[in-house]
């Protein structure tokens, strides 16, 4: 028995679930997620806790075991509390700013760099433009924006400028030496 997968997934108030059809449904006021639960799974709701079991001992199924309680829990924790991914923006002259649903990024290109945020996410910019904290209730989704504004400028081995996640330590390579 996978040791996640057996572990129960407590439902906290506000939050309503309901299965049908093989798919599960989580609802609270920040909205609404659903999943597919694979067909050799069973998800049980009982005394507002969800527990998932497997049919067989294929070792697919111990695989989706585990993977599915760890989907339904980050649905139910991201509708609940929510997530963010803190960036954060080093160089000069490479700033963000929040225009709409959208951000503009000046990241040392010739041109302004626009990107735009899929629905679900929000994004704040502290004064200093230096800052972007992305907010909302979807884990992979909310890691996949965050890896895409990454993408448009990856911190520099050399000198650390870049986009980079908050915390993010850059080991910063030596240059070239002068002749002697």
């Amino acid at each position: 028995m996978s040791r996640i997968g057996k572990k129960p997934i407590e439902i906290p108030q506000g939050v309503e679930v309901a299965i049908a059809d093989s798919v599960i449904k989580i609802k609270s006021n920040k909205g609404e997620l659903s999943y597919t639960i694979p067909s050799n799974l069973e998800v049980q709701v009982q005394d507002n806790k969800i527990s998932v079991a497997r049919k067989a001992d294929d070792k697919q199924d111990k695989a989706l075991h585990g993977l599915a309680r760890t989907l339904i829990s980050n649905m139910i924790t991201g509708l609940s509390q929510g997530y963010q991914k803190v960036l954060e923006i080093s160089g000069v002259g490479y700033k963000a700013q929040l225009k709409g649903n959208s951000l503009m990024f000046s990241l040392g290109y010739s041109h302004p760099v626009e990107f735009a945020l899929p629905q679900g996410i929000t994004a704040t910019v502290d004064e200093k433009q230096t800052t972007i904290t992305l907010k909302g209730i979807d884990k992979q989704l909310i890691g996949q924006v965050a890896a895409n504004i990454r993408s448009l400028r990856p911190p520099d081995a050399y000198k650390g400028k870049g986009v980079r996640y908050s915390g993010q330590k850059i080991k910063l390579k030596a240059g070239k030496t002068g002749k002697k």
